[in-house]
Protein backbone atom coordinates (compact mmCIF):
# COMPACT_ATOMS: atom_id res chain seq x y z
CA UNK A 1 0.00 0.00 0.00
CA UNK A 2 1.76 3.47 -0.97
CA UNK A 3 0.10 5.78 1.32
CA UNK A 4 -1.11 4.09 4.85
CA UNK A 5 -3.66 6.90 5.53
CA UNK A 6 -5.85 4.92 2.75
CA UNK A 7 -7.26 1.95 2.51
CA UNK A 8 -7.55 0.63 -1.38
CA UNK A 9 -10.18 -1.29 -3.07
CA UNK A 10 -9.95 -2.23 -6.94
CA UNK A 11 -10.74 -4.47 -9.29
CA UNK A 12 -8.98 -5.58 -12.95
CA UNK A 13 -12.04 -7.22 -14.93
CA UNK A 14 -10.65 -9.39 -17.24
CA UNK A 15 -8.42 -12.48 -17.05
CA UNK A 16 -5.90 -10.36 -19.63
CA UNK A 17 -4.33 -9.18 -16.23
CA UNK A 18 -4.00 -13.36 -14.97
CA UNK A 19 -1.69 -13.62 -17.89
CA UNK A 20 0.91 -11.23 -17.54
CA UNK A 21 4.36 -12.27 -18.08
CA UNK A 22 5.11 -10.85 -14.24
CA UNK A 23 4.43 -12.60 -10.84
CA UNK A 24 0.66 -12.00 -8.84
CA UNK A 25 2.64 -10.51 -6.10
CA UNK A 26 4.66 -8.62 -8.60
CA UNK A 27 1.31 -7.11 -10.19
CA UNK A 28 -0.52 -6.29 -6.60
CA UNK A 29 2.52 -4.13 -6.07
CA UNK A 30 1.85 -2.04 -9.12
CA UNK A 31 -1.61 -1.63 -8.36
CA UNK A 32 -1.02 -0.27 -4.68
CA UNK A 33 -3.54 -2.13 -3.58
CA UNK A 34 -5.34 -4.13 -0.16
CA UNK A 35 -8.44 -5.78 -2.14
CA UNK A 36 -8.64 -7.19 -5.74
CA UNK A 37 -11.63 -8.45 -7.46
CA UNK A 38 -10.85 -10.11 -10.82
CA UNK A 39 -13.70 -10.78 -13.22
CA UNK A 40 -13.32 -13.55 -16.13
CA UNK A 41 -10.38 -15.14 -15.14
CA UNK A 42 -11.32 -18.56 -17.97
CA UNK A 43 -10.00 -21.26 -15.68
CA UNK A 44 -10.62 -24.18 -13.88
CA UNK A 45 -9.60 -25.63 -10.99
CA UNK A 46 -6.78 -27.78 -12.69
CA UNK A 47 -5.31 -24.68 -13.85
CA UNK A 48 -4.46 -22.97 -10.89
CA UNK A 49 -0.84 -22.37 -10.36
CA UNK A 50 0.96 -22.05 -6.85
CA UNK A 51 1.88 -17.81 -7.92
CA UNK A 52 -1.79 -17.55 -8.20
CA UNK A 53 -3.39 -19.46 -4.93
CA UNK A 54 -0.22 -19.25 -2.27
CA UNK A 55 0.84 -15.47 -2.83
CA UNK A 56 2.99 -14.36 0.20
CA UNK A 57 0.33 -11.90 2.67
CA UNK A 58 -2.70 -12.87 0.68
CA UNK A 59 -5.66 -14.72 0.73
CA UNK A 60 -7.22 -15.49 -2.54
CA UNK A 61 -11.78 -16.94 -2.72
CA UNK A 62 -12.43 -18.26 -6.46
CA UNK A 63 -15.15 -19.05 -7.78
CA UNK A 64 -15.17 -21.33 -11.11
CA UNK A 65 -17.57 -22.59 -13.56
CA UNK A 66 -18.59 -26.36 -12.99
CA UNK A 67 -19.69 -27.01 -16.03
CA UNK A 68 -18.10 -24.89 -18.92
CA UNK A 69 -14.83 -25.34 -18.96
CA UNK A 70 -12.50 -21.87 -19.62
CA UNK A 71 -15.54 -20.08 -19.13
CA UNK A 72 -15.90 -17.16 -16.73
CA UNK A 73 -14.64 -16.48 -12.90
CA UNK A 74 -14.33 -15.16 -10.36
CA UNK A 75 -11.46 -14.37 -7.57
CA UNK A 76 -11.10 -11.72 -4.66
CA UNK A 77 -7.69 -11.48 -3.01
CA UNK A 78 -7.53 -10.00 0.54
CA UNK A 79 -4.43 -8.55 1.52
CA UNK A 80 -3.86 -10.29 5.02
CA UNK A 81 -2.13 -7.56 7.09
CA UNK A 82 -4.96 -4.90 5.94
CA UNK A 83 -8.14 -6.87 5.93
CA UNK A 84 -9.52 -10.08 6.94
CA UNK A 85 -13.13 -11.22 5.65
CA UNK A 86 -15.18 -13.09 8.47
CA UNK A 87 -17.50 -14.65 6.15
CA UNK A 88 -17.51 -16.08 2.50
CA UNK A 89 -19.49 -17.56 -0.09
CA UNK A 90 -19.98 -18.85 -3.52
CA UNK A 91 -22.62 -17.73 -5.99
CA UNK A 92 -25.79 -15.02 -5.29
CA UNK A 93 -28.18 -17.70 -4.30
CA UNK A 94 -27.05 -19.26 -1.52
CA UNK A 95 -27.83 -22.58 -2.79
CA UNK A 96 -23.94 -23.67 -3.44
CA UNK A 97 -22.18 -25.39 -0.74
CA UNK A 98 -19.03 -24.50 1.25
CA UNK A 99 -15.99 -26.55 0.61
CA UNK A 100 -15.92 -30.72 1.65
CA UNK A 101 -19.99 -29.81 2.90
CA UNK A 102 -23.42 -30.85 1.63
CA UNK A 103 -25.22 -28.00 3.08
CA UNK A 104 -26.36 -25.36 1.38
CA UNK A 105 -25.16 -21.53 2.58
CA UNK A 106 -28.68 -20.64 3.14
CA UNK A 107 -29.14 -23.30 5.38
CA UNK A 108 -26.27 -23.14 7.51
CA UNK A 109 -26.38 -21.70 11.24
CA UNK A 110 -27.58 -18.29 11.62
CA UNK A 111 -23.99 -16.86 12.57
CA UNK A 112 -22.09 -18.51 9.22
CA UNK A 113 -24.68 -16.59 7.36
CA UNK A 114 -24.22 -13.39 5.58
CA UNK A 115 -27.74 -13.28 4.79
CA UNK A 116 -30.21 -11.51 2.14
CA UNK A 117 -30.73 -14.74 0.52
CA UNK A 118 -33.55 -13.95 -2.47
CA UNK A 119 -36.64 -16.30 -2.76
CA UNK A 120 -38.64 -17.67 -5.67
CA UNK A 121 -41.70 -15.47 -5.12
CA UNK A 122 -39.25 -12.23 -5.33
CA UNK A 123 -37.64 -13.25 -8.66
CA UNK A 124 -40.54 -14.46 -10.11
CA UNK A 125 -42.68 -11.60 -10.74
CA UNK A 126 -40.30 -10.18 -13.10
CA UNK A 127 -39.55 -13.27 -15.16
CA UNK A 128 -41.72 -16.38 -15.81
CA UNK A 129 -40.66 -19.03 -12.94
CA UNK A 130 -40.67 -22.16 -15.35
CA UNK A 131 -37.73 -20.46 -17.50
CA UNK A 132 -34.04 -21.66 -17.14
CA UNK A 133 -33.31 -18.18 -15.54
CA UNK A 134 -35.33 -18.90 -12.17
CA UNK A 135 -32.95 -22.08 -11.74
CA UNK A 136 -31.16 -20.46 -9.04
CA UNK A 137 -28.49 -23.90 -9.27
CA UNK A 138 -27.94 -22.67 -13.33
CA UNK A 139 -27.71 -19.11 -12.33
CA UNK A 140 -24.82 -19.71 -9.65
CA UNK A 141 -22.98 -22.64 -12.05
CA UNK A 142 -20.91 -20.50 -14.08
CA UNK A 143 -18.51 -19.00 -11.50
CA UNK A 144 -19.85 -15.40 -11.54
CA UNK A 145 -19.97 -14.08 -8.09
CA UNK A 146 -17.90 -14.45 -4.86
CA UNK A 147 -19.44 -12.33 -1.70
CA UNK A 148 -17.18 -11.88 1.63
CA UNK A 149 -18.06 -10.28 4.52
CA UNK A 150 -16.18 -7.76 6.91
CA UNK A 151 -17.70 -6.49 9.87
CA UNK A 152 -17.97 -3.07 7.88
CA UNK A 153 -19.49 -4.10 4.91
CA UNK A 154 -20.15 -7.23 2.51
CA UNK A 155 -18.19 -7.06 -0.39
CA UNK A 156 -19.50 -8.67 -3.79
CA UNK A 157 -17.64 -9.30 -6.90
CA UNK A 158 -19.46 -10.01 -9.16
CA UNK A 159 -19.41 -11.20 -13.22
CA UNK A 160 -22.47 -10.31 -14.88
CA UNK A 161 -23.36 -11.81 -18.22
CA UNK A 162 -23.01 -10.23 -21.86
CA UNK A 163 -25.53 -9.37 -24.77
CA UNK A 164 -24.53 -12.38 -27.28
CA UNK A 165 -27.58 -13.71 -28.64
CA UNK A 166 -31.33 -13.90 -27.79
CA UNK A 167 -31.01 -17.41 -26.65
CA UNK A 168 -29.06 -15.82 -23.37
CA UNK A 169 -31.29 -13.20 -22.78
CA UNK A 170 -33.16 -15.06 -19.92
CA UNK A 171 -30.23 -16.06 -18.19
CA UNK A 172 -29.00 -12.45 -18.23
CA UNK A 173 -31.68 -11.56 -16.69
CA UNK A 174 -32.56 -13.83 -14.59
CA UNK A 175 -28.75 -13.23 -13.37
CA UNK A 176 -29.42 -9.54 -12.59
CA UNK A 177 -32.85 -9.76 -10.92
CA UNK A 178 -31.20 -12.07 -8.57
CA UNK A 179 -28.74 -9.67 -7.96
CA UNK A 180 -30.34 -7.07 -7.59
CA UNK A 181 -32.81 -8.95 -4.88
CA UNK A 182 -29.82 -9.99 -2.82
CA UNK A 183 -28.47 -6.51 -2.76
CA UNK A 184 -31.65 -5.20 -1.59
CA UNK A 185 -32.23 -7.83 1.02
CA UNK A 186 -28.69 -7.10 2.38
CA UNK A 187 -29.49 -3.51 2.87
CA UNK A 188 -32.96 -4.00 4.08
CA UNK A 189 -31.20 -5.94 6.81
CA UNK A 190 -29.13 -3.18 7.88
CA UNK A 191 -25.81 -4.12 6.27
CA UNK A 192 -23.89 -1.64 4.21
CA UNK A 193 -23.02 -3.49 0.64
CA UNK A 194 -19.90 -2.59 -1.91
CA UNK A 195 -20.49 -3.75 -5.37
CA UNK A 196 -17.71 -4.00 -7.61
CA UNK A 197 -17.70 -5.65 -11.37
CA UNK A 198 -18.02 -6.05 -14.67
CA UNK A 199 -21.53 -5.83 -15.12
CA UNK A 200 -21.86 -5.52 -18.89
CA UNK A 201 -24.35 -2.26 -18.72
CA UNK A 202 -23.83 0.57 -19.51
CA UNK A 203 -25.41 3.40 -17.42
CA UNK A 204 -26.84 6.43 -19.54
CA UNK A 205 -25.61 7.96 -23.09
CA UNK A 206 -22.49 9.19 -21.74
CA UNK A 207 -20.97 6.04 -20.27
CA UNK A 208 -20.96 4.57 -24.60
CA UNK A 209 -19.44 6.11 -27.22
CA UNK A 210 -21.38 4.52 -29.90
CA UNK A 211 -24.88 5.49 -27.95
CA UNK A 212 -26.49 7.97 -30.38
CA UNK A 213 -25.40 5.35 -33.62
CA UNK A 214 -26.72 2.64 -31.45
CA UNK A 215 -30.18 4.68 -30.94
CA UNK A 216 -30.25 5.67 -34.96
CA UNK A 217 -29.13 1.85 -35.97
CA UNK A 218 -32.46 0.49 -34.46
CA UNK A 219 -34.55 2.95 -34.62
CA UNK A 220 -34.66 3.51 -31.10
CA UNK A 221 -35.71 6.90 -29.00
CA UNK A 222 -33.91 7.43 -25.54
CA UNK A 223 -36.64 6.71 -23.65
CA UNK A 224 -36.56 3.02 -25.56
CA UNK A 225 -32.96 2.82 -25.37
CA UNK A 226 -33.23 3.72 -21.35
CA UNK A 227 -36.02 0.94 -20.73
CA UNK A 228 -34.47 -1.71 -22.24
CA UNK A 229 -34.81 -4.53 -19.62
CA UNK A 230 -31.53 -5.01 -18.57
CA UNK A 231 -30.78 -1.07 -18.45
CA UNK A 232 -33.72 -0.08 -16.70
CA UNK A 233 -32.95 -2.92 -13.93
CA UNK A 234 -29.66 -1.69 -13.20
CA UNK A 235 -31.16 2.17 -13.15
CA UNK A 236 -33.49 1.04 -10.56
CA UNK A 237 -30.31 0.09 -8.35
CA UNK A 238 -28.98 3.42 -8.62
CA UNK A 239 -28.88 6.47 -7.08
CA UNK A 240 -28.91 8.99 -10.11
CA UNK A 241 -29.92 6.08 -12.68
CA UNK A 242 -32.62 7.00 -14.95
CA UNK A 243 -36.13 5.52 -14.73
CA UNK A 244 -38.67 6.53 -17.22
CA UNK A 245 -42.39 5.95 -16.07
CA UNK A 246 -43.19 4.46 -12.72
CA UNK A 247 -40.88 2.34 -10.86
CA UNK A 248 -41.27 -1.38 -10.61
CA UNK A 249 -42.42 -3.11 -7.56
CA UNK A 250 -40.31 -3.44 -5.02
CA UNK A 251 -37.80 -1.28 -7.03
CA UNK A 252 -39.07 1.86 -5.39
CA UNK A 253 -36.02 3.41 -4.24
CA UNK A 254 -32.27 3.16 -5.31
CA UNK A 255 -30.13 1.53 -2.87
CA UNK A 256 -26.20 2.53 -4.52
CA UNK A 257 -24.45 5.04 -4.87
CA UNK A 258 -21.76 5.01 -8.22
CA UNK A 259 -18.41 6.15 -6.84
CA UNK A 260 -16.53 6.68 -9.72
CA UNK A 261 -19.16 8.91 -11.51
CA UNK A 262 -19.51 10.56 -8.24
CA UNK A 263 -16.17 11.83 -8.41
CA UNK A 264 -16.33 12.42 -11.89
CA UNK A 265 -20.33 13.73 -12.66
CA UNK A 266 -19.43 15.46 -15.86
CA UNK A 267 -16.49 13.74 -16.99
CA UNK A 268 -16.89 12.17 -20.77
CA UNK A 269 -15.42 9.12 -22.51
CA UNK A 270 -14.48 7.77 -19.06
CA UNK A 271 -14.54 4.30 -20.26
CA UNK A 272 -13.35 0.97 -19.28
CA UNK A 273 -13.84 -1.44 -21.74
CA UNK A 274 -12.86 -1.69 -25.65
CA UNK A 275 -13.39 -3.38 -28.44
CA UNK A 276 -10.44 -5.53 -29.51
CA UNK A 277 -11.20 -6.55 -32.82
CA UNK A 278 -11.53 -3.35 -34.53
CA UNK A 279 -8.17 -1.92 -32.32
CA UNK A 280 -10.78 0.52 -30.29
CA UNK A 281 -8.25 1.42 -27.81
CA UNK A 282 -6.21 3.69 -29.06
CA UNK A 283 -9.11 6.09 -30.49
CA UNK A 284 -10.92 5.97 -26.53
CA UNK A 285 -14.55 4.18 -28.54
CA UNK A 286 -15.19 2.15 -25.78
CA UNK A 287 -17.91 2.07 -23.14
CA UNK A 288 -18.24 2.38 -19.50
CA UNK A 289 -19.39 -1.02 -18.06
CA UNK A 290 -17.41 -1.82 -15.02
CA UNK A 291 -18.22 -0.35 -11.40
CA UNK A 292 -17.67 0.18 -7.94
CA UNK A 293 -20.33 0.90 -6.28
CA UNK A 294 -21.76 1.45 -2.28
CA UNK A 295 -24.74 1.59 0.09
CA UNK A 296 -25.42 5.45 0.19
CA UNK A 297 -24.17 5.21 3.97
CA UNK A 298 -20.49 5.08 3.07
CA UNK A 299 -20.44 8.14 0.47
CA UNK A 300 -18.32 9.57 3.05
CA UNK A 301 -15.91 7.21 3.34
CA UNK A 302 -14.18 7.33 -0.07
CA UNK A 303 -11.48 10.00 -0.81
CA UNK A 304 -10.74 9.26 -4.39
CA UNK A 305 -12.07 6.77 -7.28
CA UNK A 306 -10.96 6.65 -10.65
CA UNK A 307 -9.99 4.54 -14.30
CA UNK A 308 -6.65 3.76 -14.89
CA UNK A 309 -7.06 3.42 -18.57
CA UNK A 310 -3.40 3.59 -19.25
CA UNK A 311 -2.62 0.03 -17.83
CA UNK A 312 -2.37 -2.15 -20.55
CA UNK A 313 -2.87 -6.36 -20.40
CA UNK A 314 -6.49 -6.49 -21.01
CA UNK A 315 -9.34 -5.13 -23.51
CA UNK A 316 -10.75 -3.45 -19.57
CA UNK A 317 -8.76 -1.30 -17.22
CA UNK A 318 -8.95 -1.20 -13.50
CA UNK A 319 -10.86 0.83 -11.56
CA UNK A 320 -10.54 1.29 -8.23
CA UNK A 321 -11.81 3.31 -4.94
CA UNK A 322 -9.37 4.61 -2.18
CA UNK A 323 -11.26 4.40 1.29
CA UNK A 324 -10.27 7.17 3.71
CA UNK A 325 -8.15 5.71 6.92
CA UNK A 326 -10.81 7.43 9.27
CA UNK A 327 -14.63 6.89 8.75
CA UNK A 328 -17.51 7.09 10.42
CA UNK A 329 -20.10 4.44 11.75
CA UNK A 330 -22.99 5.12 13.70
CA UNK A 331 -21.49 8.77 14.59
CA UNK A 332 -18.42 7.24 15.51
CA UNK A 333 -15.43 7.84 14.18
CA UNK A 334 -13.39 4.98 13.86
CA UNK A 335 -10.00 3.42 11.96
CA UNK A 336 -10.71 1.48 8.81
CA UNK A 337 -8.61 -1.20 9.92
CA UNK A 338 -10.42 -2.18 13.13
CA UNK A 339 -13.69 -2.54 11.04
CA UNK A 340 -11.79 -4.73 7.95
CA UNK A 341 -10.93 -7.71 10.36
CA UNK A 342 -12.51 -9.78 12.89
CA UNK A 343 -13.33 -7.98 16.32
CA UNK A 344 -9.95 -7.93 18.25
CA UNK A 345 -7.74 -8.40 15.76
CA UNK A 346 -7.19 -4.14 15.28
CA UNK A 347 -7.57 -1.81 17.75
CA UNK A 348 -7.34 2.11 16.76
CA UNK A 349 -5.26 1.14 13.77
CA UNK A 350 -2.63 -0.92 15.67
CA UNK A 351 -2.57 -4.47 15.00
CA UNK A 352 -3.05 -6.29 18.45
CA UNK A 353 -3.48 -9.97 17.22
CA UNK A 354 -1.58 -11.60 14.16
CA UNK A 355 -3.17 -13.31 11.06
CA UNK A 356 -2.69 -17.18 11.37
CA UNK A 357 -4.35 -20.15 10.01
CA UNK A 358 -6.87 -20.57 12.19
CA UNK A 359 -8.94 -17.04 10.36
CA UNK A 360 -8.88 -18.50 7.24
CA UNK A 361 -12.42 -19.20 5.93
CA UNK A 362 -13.60 -22.85 4.47
CA UNK A 363 -13.71 -20.76 0.74
CA UNK A 364 -9.77 -20.13 0.99
CA UNK A 365 -8.03 -20.72 -1.93
CA UNK A 366 -4.94 -21.69 0.57
CA UNK A 367 -7.20 -24.44 1.64
CA UNK A 368 -8.04 -26.43 -1.30
CA UNK A 369 -6.13 -29.76 -0.88
CA UNK A 370 -3.66 -29.48 -3.59
CA UNK A 371 -2.14 -26.13 -1.84
CA UNK A 372 -3.58 -26.76 1.79
CA UNK A 373 -0.65 -27.16 3.64
CA UNK A 374 1.97 -26.10 0.96
CA UNK A 375 4.12 -23.44 0.79
CA UNK A 376 5.15 -21.45 -1.84
CA UNK A 377 9.37 -20.97 -3.38
CA UNK A 378 9.73 -18.27 -1.41
CA UNK A 379 9.12 -19.09 1.53
CA UNK A 380 10.19 -22.86 1.61
CA UNK A 381 13.74 -20.69 1.09
CA UNK A 382 13.32 -17.73 3.55
CA UNK A 383 15.37 -17.83 6.42
CA UNK A 384 14.00 -18.75 9.51
CA UNK A 385 14.55 -16.13 12.53
CA UNK A 386 17.24 -17.52 15.14
CA UNK A 387 17.53 -17.14 18.79
CA UNK A 388 19.81 -14.65 20.23
CA UNK A 389 22.82 -16.34 22.12
CA UNK A 390 21.10 -15.52 25.41
CA UNK A 391 18.00 -17.48 24.61
CA UNK A 392 19.86 -20.12 23.15
CA UNK A 393 22.24 -21.15 26.07
CA UNK A 394 20.49 -19.88 28.85
CA UNK A 395 18.02 -22.15 30.48
CA UNK A 396 19.81 -25.80 29.12
CA UNK A 397 22.86 -24.44 30.29
CA UNK A 398 21.10 -23.83 33.39
CA UNK A 399 19.93 -27.48 33.66
CA UNK A 400 22.69 -28.93 32.26
CA UNK A 401 24.90 -27.22 35.36
CA UNK A 402 22.26 -28.99 37.74
CA UNK A 403 22.35 -32.49 36.66
CA UNK A 404 26.18 -32.38 36.87
CA UNK A 405 26.14 -31.37 40.11
CA UNK A 406 23.68 -34.16 41.51
CA UNK A 407 25.70 -36.76 39.66
CA UNK A 408 29.00 -35.25 41.34
CA UNK A 409 27.50 -34.92 45.10
CA UNK A 410 26.51 -38.85 44.17
CA UNK A 411 29.79 -39.99 43.01
CA UNK A 412 31.69 -38.16 46.36
CA UNK A 413 28.51 -40.21 48.09
CA UNK A 414 29.57 -43.65 46.87
CA UNK A 415 33.38 -43.28 46.29
CA UNK A 416 34.90 -41.75 49.58
CA UNK A 417 32.58 -43.36 52.29
CA UNK A 418 35.24 -43.61 54.63
CA UNK A 419 36.48 -40.11 54.31
CA UNK A 420 33.14 -37.50 54.89
CA UNK A 421 33.56 -34.08 53.11
CA UNK A 422 33.71 -32.09 55.61
CA UNK A 423 31.17 -29.34 56.00
CA UNK A 424 33.70 -26.37 56.01
CA UNK A 425 35.28 -27.64 53.25
CA UNK A 426 32.30 -26.73 50.57
CA UNK A 427 32.51 -23.97 49.14
CA UNK A 428 29.00 -21.91 48.87
CA UNK A 429 27.75 -20.80 45.26
CA UNK A 430 27.28 -17.12 45.62
CA UNK A 431 31.30 -16.82 46.92
CA UNK A 432 33.90 -15.42 44.40
CA UNK A 433 36.81 -16.87 46.63
CA UNK A 434 39.34 -17.41 43.03
CA UNK A 435 37.24 -15.80 40.23
CA UNK A 436 39.64 -12.89 39.94
CA UNK A 437 41.98 -14.54 37.52
CA UNK A 438 41.77 -14.08 33.92
CA UNK A 439 43.22 -17.62 33.88
CA UNK A 440 40.67 -19.30 35.71
CA UNK A 441 38.38 -17.66 33.73
CA UNK A 442 39.30 -18.94 30.90
CA UNK A 443 39.66 -22.42 32.58
CA UNK A 444 35.70 -21.78 33.05
CA UNK A 445 35.00 -21.16 29.98
CA UNK A 446 36.58 -23.99 27.86
CA UNK A 447 35.75 -26.74 30.73
CA UNK A 448 32.61 -25.42 29.71
CA UNK A 449 32.58 -26.33 26.28
CA UNK A 450 33.88 -29.55 26.19
CA UNK A 451 31.54 -30.95 29.65
CA UNK A 452 28.34 -29.63 27.27
CA UNK A 453 29.60 -31.68 24.12
CA UNK A 454 29.81 -34.59 25.88
CA UNK A 455 27.08 -34.04 28.42
CA UNK A 456 24.65 -33.60 25.03
CA UNK A 457 23.85 -37.30 24.06
CA UNK A 458 23.88 -38.66 27.70
CA UNK A 459 21.11 -36.08 28.67
CA UNK A 460 19.29 -36.82 25.71
CA UNK A 461 19.02 -40.47 26.61
CA UNK A 462 18.17 -39.61 30.13
CA UNK A 463 15.03 -37.80 29.11
CA UNK A 464 14.00 -40.48 26.81
CA UNK A 465 14.49 -42.89 29.77
CA UNK A 466 16.71 -45.29 27.49
CA UNK A 467 19.21 -47.29 29.20
CA UNK A 468 22.81 -46.53 28.15
CA UNK A 469 24.96 -48.77 25.52
CA UNK A 470 27.30 -50.77 27.76
CA UNK A 471 30.57 -50.43 28.17
CA UNK A 472 33.46 -52.31 29.52
CA UNK A 473 34.14 -51.79 32.65
CA UNK A 474 37.35 -49.34 33.68
CA UNK A 475 39.70 -51.65 36.17
CA UNK A 476 40.78 -49.68 39.17
CA UNK A 477 44.37 -50.55 38.50
CA UNK A 478 46.74 -47.87 37.11
CA UNK A 479 46.77 -48.37 33.73
CA UNK A 480 50.11 -50.06 32.00
CA UNK A 481 52.82 -47.07 31.16
CA UNK A 482 52.12 -47.96 27.52
CA UNK A 483 48.86 -47.49 27.32
CA UNK A 484 47.18 -44.05 26.16
CA UNK A 485 43.66 -42.85 25.85
CA UNK A 486 42.28 -42.10 22.54
CA UNK A 487 42.35 -38.90 21.25
CA UNK A 488 39.69 -36.20 22.57
CA UNK A 489 41.03 -33.17 20.71
CA UNK A 490 43.74 -31.10 18.85
CA UNK A 491 45.22 -30.50 21.85
CA UNK A 492 46.89 -33.88 22.21
CA UNK A 493 49.51 -32.17 19.34
CA UNK A 494 50.14 -29.72 21.28
CA UNK A 495 50.84 -31.64 24.95
CA UNK A 496 54.25 -33.20 25.30
CA UNK A 497 53.32 -36.99 26.77
CA UNK A 498 53.24 -36.99 30.70
CA UNK A 499 54.70 -39.95 33.17
CA UNK A 500 53.50 -42.82 34.60
CA UNK A 501 53.72 -40.82 37.63
CA UNK A 502 51.74 -37.66 36.60
CA UNK A 503 49.26 -39.98 34.46
CA UNK A 504 48.55 -41.89 38.23
CA UNK A 505 47.21 -38.25 39.73
CA UNK A 506 44.52 -38.16 37.41
CA UNK A 507 40.79 -39.66 37.77
CA UNK A 508 39.13 -41.00 34.70
CA UNK A 509 35.18 -41.05 34.50
CA UNK A 510 33.63 -43.27 32.72
CA UNK A 511 29.79 -44.45 31.40
CA UNK A 512 28.13 -46.56 33.49
CA UNK A 513 25.91 -49.71 32.19
CA UNK A 514 22.72 -48.87 34.60
CA UNK A 515 20.07 -46.14 35.05
CA UNK A 516 23.25 -43.52 36.53
CA UNK A 517 24.96 -41.74 33.80
CA UNK A 518 28.30 -40.17 33.59
CA UNK A 519 29.12 -40.67 37.26
CA UNK A 520 32.87 -40.18 38.12
CA UNK A 521 34.27 -43.50 39.44
CA UNK A 522 36.78 -43.50 42.55
CA UNK A 523 38.15 -40.54 43.55
CA UNK A 524 41.66 -40.07 45.20
CA UNK A 525 40.93 -40.42 49.00
CA UNK A 526 43.17 -37.43 50.37
CA UNK A 527 41.33 -35.41 47.95
CA UNK A 528 38.04 -33.11 48.86
CA UNK A 529 35.88 -32.23 45.95
CA UNK A 530 34.58 -28.70 45.97
CA UNK A 531 31.47 -26.59 45.01
CA UNK A 532 33.15 -23.70 42.73
CA UNK A 533 30.78 -20.56 42.51
CA UNK A 534 28.29 -19.89 39.71
CA UNK A 535 29.31 -17.56 37.22
CA UNK A 536 27.03 -15.64 35.43
CA UNK A 537 28.17 -13.53 31.72
CA UNK A 538 27.16 -12.43 28.41
CA UNK A 539 26.09 -15.80 27.06
CA UNK A 540 24.48 -17.13 30.45
CA UNK A 541 25.69 -19.09 33.09
CA UNK A 542 29.39 -20.84 33.42
CA UNK A 543 29.47 -24.55 34.07
CA UNK A 544 30.22 -25.79 37.96
CA UNK A 545 33.83 -27.07 38.20
CA UNK A 546 34.88 -29.36 40.97
CA UNK A 547 38.10 -28.55 42.52
CA UNK A 548 40.39 -31.07 44.53
CA UNK A 549 41.90 -29.55 47.84
CA UNK A 550 44.75 -32.62 48.23
CA UNK A 551 45.44 -32.49 52.49
CA UNK A 552 48.46 -34.74 52.71
CA UNK A 553 49.64 -34.41 49.24
CA UNK A 554 53.42 -33.33 48.91
CA UNK A 555 52.27 -31.45 45.78
CA UNK A 556 52.88 -27.49 45.41
CA UNK A 557 49.68 -25.57 47.39
CA UNK A 558 48.99 -23.86 44.34
CA UNK A 559 46.86 -27.19 43.01
CA UNK A 560 44.26 -25.58 46.04
CA UNK A 561 42.98 -22.60 43.69
CA UNK A 562 43.58 -23.93 40.48
CA UNK A 563 40.09 -25.51 39.25
CA UNK A 564 39.69 -28.68 37.20
CA UNK A 565 36.50 -28.60 34.67
CA UNK A 566 34.10 -31.64 35.09
CA UNK A 567 33.56 -33.55 32.05
CA UNK A 568 31.88 -36.30 31.37
CA UNK A 569 34.60 -38.89 29.03
CA UNK A 570 38.16 -38.93 29.55
CA UNK A 571 40.50 -37.82 31.92
CA UNK A 572 40.80 -35.11 34.70
CA UNK A 573 42.90 -32.72 32.91
CA UNK A 574 46.61 -32.06 35.07
CA UNK A 575 46.59 -28.44 35.81
CA UNK A 576 50.11 -28.15 36.12
CA UNK A 577 50.77 -29.41 32.61
CA UNK A 578 53.12 -26.69 31.24
CA UNK A 579 52.68 -26.38 26.92
CA UNK A 580 55.99 -25.25 25.42
CA UNK A 581 55.08 -23.27 22.27
CA UNK A 582 58.45 -23.64 20.74
CA UNK A 583 58.95 -27.33 21.11
CA UNK A 584 55.36 -27.56 19.79
CA UNK A 585 56.53 -25.65 16.90
CA UNK A 586 59.66 -28.04 16.41
CA UNK A 587 57.39 -30.96 16.51
CA UNK A 588 55.06 -29.60 14.01
CA UNK A 589 57.80 -28.75 12.02
CA UNK A 590 59.26 -32.22 11.87
CA UNK A 591 56.31 -33.61 10.87
CA UNK A 592 55.48 -31.87 7.74
CA UNK A 593 59.10 -31.23 6.39
CA UNK A 594 60.69 -33.37 3.81
CA UNK A 595 62.63 -35.62 4.80
CA UNK A 596 66.49 -34.60 4.01
CA UNK A 597 67.84 -36.78 0.88
CA UNK A 598 70.51 -39.32 1.41
CA UNK A 599 74.44 -38.24 0.63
Amino acid sequence: MARQEDFRCRWSPDSGYMRWLITTQAMFDLLETDIVVFQETKIQRKDLRDDMVLVPGWDCFFSLPKHKKGYSGVVIYTRQSMCCPIRAEEGISGVLCPPNSSTNFSDLPEEQQIGGYPTLAQTSDALDSTSLATDFVTLDSEGRCVILEFPAFVLIGVYSPATRDESRDDFRLGFLNLLDRRVRNLVSMGKRVFLAGDLNISKEEIDTANAESAMRKNGMTAVEYFSTPARRLFNHLLEDGKVYGKRDHGREHPVLWDICRGFHPIRKAMFTCWEQKVNARPGNFGARIDYVLCSFSMKDWFSGSNIQEGLMGSDHCPVYATMKDMITIDNTEVNIKDVMNPSGMFHHGQRIQEYSVKDMLPLSGKLIPEFDRRQSIRDMFKRKPTLSVEQSFETPIQYKIDIALEHTRAAISTSDTKNPVPEEKIVDDNSTQGLSSPRRRAAIEKGAASSFANNKRLLHEKQSNRPLKRVKSVSTAPPASNQTNGQQSLEGFFKPKSTGAARSDNVSITEESSTEQSLPRALPSNAIPQRAPMISSSTGPLPVEIAFTPEDSEEDTTLRSMPVSLVTQGNWANPLTVHDPIESKESWSRLFSKPAAPI
